[in-house]
C-alpha cells in the first residue's frame, strides 16, 4: 500500500469520526432539550407569522415569550380560549409591549446605541403596524417598565425609570411619554403638562408620572402621580395638556373596556417593604374601591381581557407566569400561562 493510499484512508477515518462525534452531540442535546421541556412543563413553540389585528373572527392573545430556549423575549400569540397552547414566534423581541387595534408598540433593547441615564446600554419604544413592522421609533432615557396603547391605536405611552429600578421603594425617578400618531406628535415628559392638585396649581421638582392608561375618546388618560412621598390617580387631557388629581394611593391604574371602572396597584399598611401593593377596583363615578381576590402583591399594571376580569404578572420559573382574577373582587386567582408576560388581548 502506497503512502498516499495510506494518508487518504487516515483522513477519511478522521473525517468519519468527526462527523459521528458531532452527531451525537447533536442528538444528546436535542434529547437533553426534550427531557427539560418535559419537566419543565414548558409550551411547545414554533417560529410563524404573528399579527396585532387577527382575522377570522378569533380572538389571541399577544404577548412576550419568557420560556427558555432561541425564542425567549419574542412577541408571541396564542389562541384566547387555548392560552397553554403551542405559542407562535414571530422573531420580534420586546421588553415590553402592549398592542390594540391594529398598533403595537415594543420597548426594546437597541445595541446600536448608548443612551444617557440607561440603566444598561441603550432602548428604543417602537411602534409596530398590524403586521410587526416598524413605522416610528424614539429613543428611550432609560430603562422601560410600563407601556400602552389607546383602545383605537391612535396613542401610546411608555415610561421609564431614569433613576432606581423598582417602585418598591421612593428612591427613584420615572419618565412618561405620550406619542400621538395621528399627527406624529410626542409630548416626551408628562412633567410638562400643568397640574391641578386640589384644584389648584401645582409645581415641584419631584413630580414623576407612570403607569398611563387611555380612554375611548383618545383624548382623555389616566396615570400615577408620585409628589411628596404619596402617589395620585390623575386624569389627563391631551388637548389641554393638563393632569388633574383625582384620588391618594393609586399606582399603575388600568381603565375597564367599557371606561367605568379601574384596577390598580394600592399600598396597604403593615404589609413588607418589598412587597407592599395589593389590587383594587374604583367605581369612578362613586370613589368606591373594592379589594380584589389576589392576595399576593402584585408589582404590575393590569390587562383587561373583557369587563369582567384583569390579568397580570407575577415572579415565576423563568421570569413571570401571567394571572387571571375577577374585577369585582369575587372568586379566587388562576395561572393563565406559564412564562408569559406584557399581554394583549386582541380581537
Amino acid at each position: 500500500m502506497t503512502f498516499q493510499r495510506r494518508l487518504l484512508i487516515l483522513v477519511t477515518a478522521v473525517v468519519l469520526l468527526a462527523a459521528v462525534g458531532v452527531l451525537a452531540v447533536l442528538r444528546a442535546s436535542s434529547r437533553a432539550d426534550e427531557k427539560d421541556r418535559a419537566r419543565e412543563g414548558g409550551p411547545g413553540i414554533v417560529a410563524g407569522p404573528v399579527v396585532l389585528s387577527p382575522g377570522g373572527g378569533e380572538r389571541r392573545i399577544v404577548f412576550r415569550n419568557m420560556a427558555w430556549g432561541p425564542h425567549r423575549d419574542e412577541l408571541a400569540t396564542v389562541p384566547a380560549n387555548a392560552p397553554e397552547g403551542t405559542r407562535t414566534a414571530s422573531g420580534v423581541s420586546c421588553l415590553r409591549f402592549h398592542a390594540a387595534a391594529g398598533t403595537g408598540i415594543c420597548l426594546r433593547a437597541d445595541k446600536g446605541a448608548a443612551v444617557p441615564g440607561a440603566v444598561q446600554g441603550g432602548y428604543r419604544a417602537v411602534v409596530l403596524d398590524a403586521r410587526l413592522k416598524e413605522v416610528a421609533a424614539h429613543t428611550l432615557a432609560g430603562l422601560p417598565t410600563r407601556a400602552r396603547v389607546s383602545p383605537g391605536g391612535h396613542l401610546a405611552a411608555w415610561t421609564v425609570f431614569v433613576g432606581g429600578d423598582s417602585y418598591a421603594g421612593t428612591d427613584f425617578s420615572t419618565r412618561t411619554s405620550v406619542l400621538d400618531l395621528r399627527t406624529g406628535r410626542l409630548d416626551a415628559s408628562l412633567e410638562d403638562f400643568t397640574v391641578l392638585k386640589d384644584g389648584h396649581p401645582y409645581r415641584s421638582a419631584d413630580v414623576n408620572f407612570w403607569g398611563v392608561t387611555f380612554a375611548a375618546d383618545e383624548r382623555t388618560f389616566y396615570a400615577t402621580m408620585a409628589t411628596g412621598g404619596r402617589t395620585h390617580l390623575v386624569r389627563g387631557d391631551l388637548a389641554a395638556r393638563s393632569v388633574t388629581t383625582l384620588h391618594e394611593n393609586v399606582e399603575c391604574p388600568s381603565l375597564s373596556p367599557d371606561g367605568t371602572r379601574l384596577v390598580f396597584k394600592k399600598r396597604v399598611p403593615g404589609l413588607p417593604a418589598e412587597a407592599p401593593w395589593r389590587l383594587y377596583a374604583m367605581d369612578l363615578a362613586t370613589g368606591a374601591q373594592t379589594p380584589l381576590g389576589e392576595e399576593r402583591s402584585v408589582d404590575d399594571q393590569v390587562v383587561w381581557t373583557d369587563d369582567r376580569t384583569v390579568v397580570y404578572s407575577l415572579p415565576g420559573d423563568f421570569g413571570a407566569d401571567l394571572y387571571a382574577v375577577a374585577a369585582d373582587g369575587s372568586g379566587t386567582p388562576r395561572r393563565l400561562m406559564t412564562s408569559a408576560l406584557a399581554p394583549s388581548f386582541l380581537g
